[in-house]
C-alpha cells in the first residue's frame, strides 16, 4: 500500500531504497506515481515534461494502451518459459529483429534482461567464436555497470569495478568540439583518430583482438556524433584485421536517430548489435544481441556458454513484439527523424540566448547541449569526470522546479524526448530549459 503523503513516500524511499550513482544522504528526488505521453506526474500532482524519454528509453511515450494490453495478455497466457525451450513470442521477436537489421545472410538474436548483460555476453561470445582474448573500447564510453560491462566502459563508472575483467584495452575516439587529437578540422580529426586506432592495434597485436565495441553515437558521455568517415574507417580496420565490430545501440536503437538503428542512419553495418531500452520502449526490462549469421553459426557445433534465467522472458518478448508493431503502425521511426529539425532549431535558439551553451549537437531525436563557463576558451561548467561545485545542481533543481526532467552528466544535458512528443510539450520543455539556463548563468556569475 502506498503511503498517504508525498513527504512520507520520499522518506520511505530514502529509508529503504539505495538509489544508483549518487550519495544517499540528502537525496530527495520526486516520487513519480503516474505518467502519460511525454509527461511524468509525482505524488503531489506536479507534472514534468520528460525531455530525456526516461533514460533515452521510452520511445513510445508513457501509457501506450496497446503495449500495456499486450503485456497483460501475455502474463495471463504464459508468464514464464525456460530459456532453452521454444516460445512463440520469442521466435517471432527474434525473427523480426533480425529482419529489421537486414544483414544479407541474416543472423540470430540472443536475449538478456538489459544492455549491460548484453555487452557482457558479447565479450564472452566473441572470444569463444574468434579464439581471441582482447576487446577494444573507447575511453569516452559507457557500456553498463555489471562487472564485464564496467570494464568495457571507458569513463569514471569503470573505476569502482577495477581491476575488473582482463583483456580490455581502451583507445581515444573523435570528439570534434574537444579534440583529443589537437585539431579543429573534422576531417583531420577522423584521419588522426583512425591512425591512433591502428597504432593501438599494433601495440596490442591485432590478431589477438576479438572485437572493437563502439557506441555509434556516444551516449551518456555527451551525445557526441562522430565526424564523417570515422565509423566507416573503423569498419575497414576491422575487416582488414578480422576483428568483429560491435555497435552498442542500447540508446541509439529503435528510431532514436530517425532510423531503426544508427547503423542504418550512418550506413555502416556492424557484425553485432547490442540492444535494450527502446526494444520494449522500456515498459519491460529486455536486452540482447543481434549477431550476423557468420558469427552465430559457430554455435551450431559449439556450446554457447551463456544464458540467463530470464533470457527471452515471454512477457518481455510480447512487449517487444507489441512495441515493434507500434513503431510500424504509428510511423514512429519517421517521427524520430522529423523531430531533428524542431530539436535543432529550438536548442540553437536557446544557444543564441544563453552564453553557457558552447555547442548544440545531435541527430534524429538524440541531442545534447554542452555547457561552458566561457565560449571562447570552451572551459566546461564541470570537467569531464570532475566534481560539481554546485552549479549543475542549481541547473537540475531549476529544471525540476520548472517542471522538466533532463538527464545531465558533468557539463552536458541530453535532450532526447519520446519520439511521440507533441509540439506543445516540446515548447514547454524549451521554456523550462530557458529558465534553468538563466539560473545556471546567475550561479556562474
Amino acid at each position: 500500500m502506498l503511503a498517504a503523503s508525498s513527504e512520507t513516500l520520499v522518506e520511505k524511499h530514502a529509508r529503504y531504497v539505495l538509489s544508483p550513482w549518487i550519495a544517499q544522504k540528502g537525496a530527495r528526488p520526486p516520487v513519480i506515481v503516474r505518467a502519460h505521453g511525454s509527461t511524468l506526474v509525482d505524488a503531489d500532482g506536479k507534472e514534468y515534461i520528460d525531455l530525456t524519454a526516461g533514460l533515452v528509453a521510452v520511445n513510445l511515450g508513457h501509457g501506450h494502451a496497446g503495449l500495456a494490453a499486450a503485456i497483460g495478455e501475455q502474463a495471463g497466457r504464459v508468464a514464464f518459459s525456460p530459456p532453452a525451450w521454444g516460445n512463440d513470442r520469442r521466435a517471432e521477436l527474434a525473427e523480426r529483429l533480425v529482419h529489421l537489421v537486414g544483414w544479407p545472410n541474416g543472423g540470430r538474436a540472443f536475449f538478456t534482461t538489459g544492455g549491460a548483460d548484453a555487452l557482457d555476453d558479447a565479450a564472452k561470445i566473441l572470444r569463444l567464436a574468434t579464439g581471441r582474448p582482447k576487446i577494444l573500447t573507447a575511453y569516452r564510453s559507457f557500456h553498463g555497470s555489471s562487472a564485464g560491462a564496467s570494464s568495457m566502459t571507458g569513463e569514471s563508472r569503470r573505476w569502482p569495478a577495477e581491476p575488473g575483467m582482463p583483456g580490455v584495452v581502451h583507445f581515444l575516439a573523435p570528439y570534434p568540439y574537444r579534440s583529443p587529437f589537437s585539431t579543429t578540422d573534422p576531417h583531420e580529426e577522423t584521419k588522426r583518430a583512425l591512425e591512433h586506432l591502428e597504432l593501438i592495434l599494433s601495440y596490442e597485436d591485432a590478431e589477438r583482438i576479438a572485437a572493437i565495441v563502439l557506441e555509434p553515437i556516444v551516449g551518456s558521455n555527451g551525445i557526441i556524433v562522430y565526424p564523417d568517415g570515422y565509423l566507416a574507417g573503423v569498419r575497414k580496420i576491422c575487416d582488414k584485421h578480422g576483428i568483429a565490430l560491435v555497435f552498442d545501440e542500447v540508446m541509439t536503437g529503435f528510431g532514436r536517430t530517425g532510423a531503426a538503428f544508427a547503423a542504418h542512419r550512418f550506413g555502416v553495418m556492424p557484425d553485432v548489435i547490442a540492444f535494450a531500452k527502446g526494444v520494449t520502449s522500456a515498459y519491460v526490462p529486455l536486452g540482447g544481441l543481434l549477431l550476423r549469421e557468420e558469427i552465430a553459426g559457430y554455435f551450431d557445433d559449439h556450446v554457447l556458454w551463456a544464458g540467463h534465467t530470464y533470457s527471452g522472458h515471454p512477457v518481455a518478448m510480447a512487449a517487444g513484439v507489441a512495441t515493434l508493431d507500434a513503431y510500424r503502425d504509428e510511423n514512429v521511426f519517421e517521427k524520430g527523424l522529423a523531430l531533428e529539425g524542431p530539436l535543432r532549431d529550438g536548442l540553437e535558439r536557446l544557444a543564441r540566448a544563453h552564453r553557457s551553451i558552447g555547442e548544440v549537437r545531435g541527430v534524429g531525436a538524440f541531442f545534447a547541449i554542452e555547457l561552458v563557463k566561457d565560449r571562447k576558451t570552451r572551459e566546461p561548467v564541470v570537467p569531464w569526470q570532475g566534481k560539481d561545485t554546485g552549479v549543475m545542481a542549481t541547473f537540475n533543481k531549476s529544471l525540476r522546479e520548472r517542471g522538466a526532467w533532463v538527464l545531465t552528466r558533468y557539463n552536458f544535458a541530453a535532450i532526447a524526448p519520446p519520439l511521440t512528443i507533441e509540439k506543445g510539450e516540446l515548447e514547454r520543455g524549451f521554456e523550462a530549459l530557458d529558465g534553468a539556463l538563466g539560473d545556471l548563468e546567475k550561479a556562474l556569475g
